[in-house]
């Protein structure tokens, strides 16, 4: 099957991307077994030559081959129903990996990498963020800013990543399942709440990965006055081994590596989530939170997470932590809103009528500058006339603002599943997307499911800055797409609703086959999929423009009647 063929390729890639050197077909084999693949050296000779003829690979001598920067940028974005499964199986991975000894401070901790240019300052900040115990742990691996063979004054920094703790429970025989990533409020030095969070099953990309923007963490906040958002996970153990994860946590603070921020009792809240009567949750500080803080004052640093393991013995302590944090008390009910929660309420208020264009729909609200509002709306005009079908809907609504601030309403594409819901057809979002649009046939290139999101992905995406909705006006790009699912047996109605609703000003990508990939992404088994581009579109044609646009995606009901039509 051509699928699993893309798959036994793309697991090859991965290999030498891993390795990072020149393998040869029997090496690569006897990795493929251990993940489950049966092929032989012939077989695997055979894939790899296609993999050379696309440019992926390259033949180096007799030796083997090499992955190229091509071949890298495919293992990015290539299979992303792969890549959905992979991001979670990578963690397991790693947490089977850890092999710290809590006594004698011997064996491997996860690390994430972190590349920059070094600067006395950046490493001030950093050291700062150390000293105050905002990280898993002050110990670090670097490298010489002069060894560097591409780059003069680019440094490495490997850092303890959070996933060492799951690990370090696991090695003690602990069930544990990591949750979310996220990021937690601090007020007056104490942990408050999780106020935002994506789950680690069904994203392409690493959950801590998507609030390391320096718009979205205020550790530098934290550090000066208490107060500001800080990266963080969240996982759960069995409540009968409370006690001894706390003495594990215990243990593991002897030898300089903690970051715990609550552990709570059976059944107890854990900064606002709920967890299950025979269950405890812990919640534990971002390894990456030195970095943000350098992110957040300006500087440019790549971080990857969970990226490898190292020697515990082979790091140095770059500072002697004084925890600034303070323990948490009772929590007061306070729970984190997920985003399907709010987004089920609006679809069921969905009413609008393709055939009498009336009703209400969900609109997302963006705010802009009003001294930029006029250049945004000719951007906005442009993406609507030049690429109607790269938007949710023909309408829009200007809205009035606050302190020098006018609004643009868009309708959010969830009101197709309102539509479809209201005539009896279950619609269910499943993912926010990348869609992107060059070559022959579109592909997503990144994924995050709805269920277990606190934020709509594309707010996501767009703080990222990972569209380039102006370059698919003309070319190839990327722009804001969902996936949703319905019924196979519903598919036939549903074509002749959703022809209706093209009809009335929206816009559909695509309509899948009953279990078919679509757009290369995969959907449920007996369940067709639909591709609905993303209302934030020509916002994010916007921001592209370097103008500075605040976004609340799924915000709120509008009656279509209200809005404008192009």
């Amino acid at each position: 099957m051509p699928q699993e063929t893309d798959r036994k390729m793309m697991e090859i890639l991965r290999i030498l991307a891993d390795r990072s050197k020149v393998l040869g077909a029997k090496t690569i084999a006897e990795e493929l077994r251990k993940k489950g693949y049966d092929l032989g050296e012939r077989a695997v000779r055979y894939h790899m030559r296609i993999l050379d003829e696309k440019g992926f690979t390259e033949r180096i001598g007799y030796s083997g081959r090499r992955i190229t920067q091509e071949g890298v940028k495919e293992l990015g974005k290539g299979l992303i129903y792969d890549q959905v499964d992979f991001i979670f199986s990578k963690f397991e991975d790693m947490m089977y990996h850890t092999t710290l000894n809590p006594k004698t401070g011997l064996g491997k901790v996860i690390v994430n990498t972190s590349t920059f240019d070094y600067d006395e300052k950046l490493m001030k900040i950093i050291e700062t963020s150390f000293n105050h115990g905002i990280a898993v742990s002050p110990f670090i691996k670097t490298t010489d800013p002069s060894s560097s063979e591409k780059y003069e004054n680019q440094m490495e920094m490997e850092t303890i990543c959070g996933t060492t703790i799951d690990g370090m429970l696991l090695k003690a025989g602990i069930p544990v399942v990591p949750r979310y990533g996220g990021l937690v409020e601090i007020k007056n030095n104490v942990p408050k709440s999780f106020t935002e969070l994506i789950a680690y099953k069904k994203t392409s990309m690493t959950p801590l990965e998507a609030f390391t923007d320096q718009e979205m963490t205020s550790v530098l906040g934290v550090i000066k006055e208490g107060n500001g958002n800080i990266p963080a996970n969240f996982r759960l153990i069995p409540a009968n081994a409370r006690e001894e994860s706390i003495k594990l946590f215990d243990d593991l603070q002897k030898i300089g590596v903690s970051g715990l921020l609550k552990i709570g009792k059976p059944g107890e809240p854990v900064l606002g989530i709920p967890v299950d009567t025979d269950m405890v949750g812990i919640a534990v500080i971002g390894g990456i939170s030195p970095l943000c803080a350098a992110k957040e004052a300006g500087y440019e640093v790549n971080i990857r997470m969970a990226e490898s393991t190292v020697e515990f013995s082979e790091m140095k302590s770059a500072a002697t932590p004084t925890n600034l944090l303070k323990n948490t008390g009772p929590e007061k009910g306070k729970k984190v809103k997920f985003l399907l929660s709010k987004a089920w309420n609006l679809i069921h208020k969905v009413d609008f009528d393709p055939e009498g264009h009336e009703g209400n729909v969900i609109v997302n609200v963006s705010y802009l500058n009003k001294e930029d509002f006029e250049e945004s709306l000719n951007i906005f005009d442009e993406v609507m006339n030049s690429r109607p079908e790269y938007c949710t809907s023909r309408y829009f609504q200007i809205i009035p603002g606050t302190e020098g601030k006018k609004g643009l309403a868009t309708v959010c594409s969830l009101t197709i599943d309102g539509i479809l819901t209201k005539q009896g057809i279950a619609s269910t979002p499943q993912y926010g997307g990348i869609l992107e649009t060059e070559g022959k046939s579109p592909r997503f290139i990144e994924l995050t499911a709805y269920n277990g999101s606190s934020l709509d992905p594309h707010e996501i995406y767009l703080s990222k800055g990972l569209t380039s909705v102006g370059e698919s006006l003309k070319n190839g790009g990327r722009i804001l797409a969902s996936i949703k699912e319905i019924p196979y047996v519903a598919r036939p109605e549903a074509l002749d609703i959703l022809e209706e609703v093209k009809e009335a000003g929206f816009s559909i990508l695509k309509i899948g086959k009953p279990s078919e990939l679509i757009y290369n992404a995969k959907v449920e088994r007996y369940h067709a999929g639909i591709v609905a581009p993303g209302g934030l579109n020509p916002i994010a044609a916007i921001k592209e423009a370097g103008i500075n646009v605040q976004t609340k995606a799924v915000e709120t009901l509008m009656d279509i009647s209200q809005m404008e039509e192009f």
